[in-house]
């Protein structure tokens, strides 16, 4: 994902004409009309920081947050796992276990240099099976040596497959889609100024097949240790209403406040550009972006569990 700090590296990497063409890139993601979601509630209240940063435990207990943060830990342990390395493909094998119905669906290369990919998909049917939720999260890491990603990459898992296994057959109006995406990060000595174009390739390709989806739904930096989440600009402003208000209903709402932060470019971007109604759930002030420091000091039981349960709680209510 980037932001604007990758415009940064646009102006030492791209001649005035391609300045524009990365801002482009960074702030519209969208053709034509905005997706909208039609949200029918009261305004959502800002509430004041959580304390120290520190979200507060949910009112509800539905996401098993022990396990969650098991599965988040593993992941660190296994290392780096950039797409298409051995212990990405070892970290798929079991994710593919862990999801409802998981299974594999392969990633086109982007060029014939790309490793083998494959997204891990898992389904758990709604009420009405033509109604059809995408929740994603990318599983790979930035191919960096050191990096092992435990909020960029295993938070964002674990919260996924924490929610997927706490939902059961038909308890929902929708069906939920569960997409871990292989080849989010774009592959190594690729300028961050590129990273759409290299990027973003799992996501890519889940978007042919759920183009008529009712929503999208990303997660990713959600486990850091001091956690703010405000709405990232590109994300649609009514289905996030509807997150903020499921966040406050299971009292986490300090930890998603009223404001706006600055477009994401993310794995939302190719469901946005399909007229998906779409958000990102970044933390975008996450000091350890891309560094070694993403490490399990960084991230906390207490907010991975805020990020799940909050979801949870949306996904209850669409």
């Amino acid at each position: 994902m980037r932001g604007v700090r990758a415009l940064a590296i646009a102006l030492v990497c791209l001649g005035a004409a391609g300045i524009v063409g990365a801002i482009a890139l960074v702030t519209s993601p969208r053709e034509g009309r905005p997706p909208v979601w039609p949200r029918g509630g009261p305004p959502v209240p800002d509430a004041a920081p959580c304390p120290g940063g520190r979200p507060p435990r949910p009112h509800l207990d539905r996401v098993d947050e022990d396990r969650a943060w098991a599965l988040l830990v593993h992941q660190v342990e296994l290392g780096p796992r950039p797409a298409g390395s051995p212990a990405s493909r070892r970290l798929a094998d079991e994710l593919r276990q862990e999801l409802p119905g998981g299974r594999f669906e392969p990633v086109p290369p982007r060029a014939p240099s790309d490793p083998p990919m494959r997204n891990v998909v898992g389904v758990v049917p709604g009420r009405e099976p033509s109604r059809v939720v995408v929740v994603g999260a990318h599983y790979d890491t930035k191919d960096q040596p050191g990096f092992v990603g435990a909020n960029d990459g295993a938070g964002g898992t674990a919260a996924l497959v924490g929610i997927a296994r706490s939902l059961h057959a038909r308890e929902l109006r929708p069906t939920v889609v569960f997409d871990l995406f292989d080849g989010e990060e774009s592959p190594r000595g690729t300028s961050d100024a590129l990273f759409e174009r290299a990027g973003l390739r799992g996501s890519k390709a889940a978007v042919r097949r759920h183009r008529g989806a009712a929503a999208m739904v990303l997660l990713d930096f959600v486990a850091d240790r001091e956690l703010s989440i405000p709405r990232e600009e590109n994300s649609t402003p009514g289905l996030w209403e509807e997150l903020r208000a499921a966040a406050t209903r299971v009292g986490v709402g300090c930890a998603f406040p009223a404001g706006t932060e600055d477009p994401v470019s993310d794995d939302h971007v190719p469901f946005l550009r399909a007229g998906v109604p779409s958000i990102d759930l970044i933390d975008w002030t996450f000091p350890c972006w891309h560094t070694r420091c993403d490490d399990l000091s960084a991230v906390s039981k207490q907010s991975l569990d805020a990020s799940a349960e909050a979801v949870r709680e949306m996904l209850a209510r669409l």
